[in-house]
């Protein structure tokens, strides 16, 4: 999946160390990042390559973590090269961009410049905030109100029949390939209310057995994804929400579609169920 980069180490504790000429300087305008694309890999660049235009890019950075030795830092406001071989590339080749702890970087920066960038403002009196020197926080010095990153917590679902699985298109989504049934928890309720919630909502079906598998950080979205199993509970017939899903299908193991990528959750549990392992 995509935070799976060993031997290499996300440290995303917060150590507000002035960046050094090597460190790499992440840029970002809406989905679009600053980086160097290439066949073989993605790059991004230095400071030492962005700092003949930009006077101030050392004193406004802002730390975001390490990946081995090297330090992340956002930068807000840069100019560049006209001719540089670095330009504006949509985050969404971070999902399969190599090397693979650069990519995984690019998209946690990406979550973490979307946190800034919403947090400038407080939400209770409309003071300016100011990053914390202590941990990352924004305080806003009028009244005090303090704001941590926000993480959405939501479930990935495979609903099991026997040898069969439950899957499922998007609608009104640029994702077209087939996936599980998905969705956010809500104030008040569990994550395994969420997973039955979400069945019953989205297909009309009862479950039961519902088992924790494993989670995975989903920075395009600002999501803690929840991967749960769980078993048919009555009738297979499929009732669509297609305000939600553009098709929802039984497939049998063999007739599972393979995935197209692994850098996913749904997809590492599709491929799981697929080749036996549930």
């Amino acid at each position: 999946m995509i935070q799976d980069i060993e031997p290499y180490h996300l440290d995303n504790q917060y150590h507000p160390a002035p960046p050094s000429p090597d460190s790499f300087a992440m840029y970002y305008e809406d989905h679009a990042v600053l980086a160097k694309r290439t066949e073989e890999e993605i790059g991004f660049p230095r400071f030492r390559e962005l700092e003949r235009l930009n006077d101030d890019i050392y004193a406004d950075a802002v730390y975001l973590f390490s990946v081995n030795e090297d330090r992340y830092y956002l930068v807000r406001e840069i100019n560049r090269e006209p001719l540089s071989e670095f330009t504006m590339e949509n985050t969404e080749i971070f999902r399969r961009a190599v090397p693979r702890h650069r990519a995984f970087a690019g998209i946690t920066g990406y979550q973490l410049y979307n946190w800034y960038k919403n947090r400038r403002y407080c939400g209770r009196c409309g003071s300016l905030m100011k990053p914390s020197a202590k941990e990352r926080m924004m305080r806003c010095g009028a009244c005090g109100n303090m704001e941590y990153p926000k993480i959405c917590p939501a479930v990935i679902v495979g609903v099991t029949d026997g040898d069969r699985l439950l899957m499922s298109k998007y609608a009104g989504r640029a994702y077209k390939n087939y996936a599980l049934i998905a969705g956010f928890t809500e104030i008040g309720e569990t994550v395994e209310q969420t997973v039955a919630r979400e069945v019953m909502e989205e297909v009309g079906l009862k479950v039961k057995n519902i088992r924790y598998y494993k989670s995975q950080p989903w920075a395009f979205t600002d999501t803690l994804l929840l991967g749960f199993y769980c078993d048919l509970d009555g009738s297979d017939a499929i009732r669509l929400d297609e305000n939600e899903l553009a098709v929802a299908e039984w497939f049998s193991r063999e007739a599972i579609p393979e995935p197209v990528s692994q850098e996913s959750l749904t997809n590492e549990m599709i491929l799981r169920f697929k080749n036996g392992g549930i």
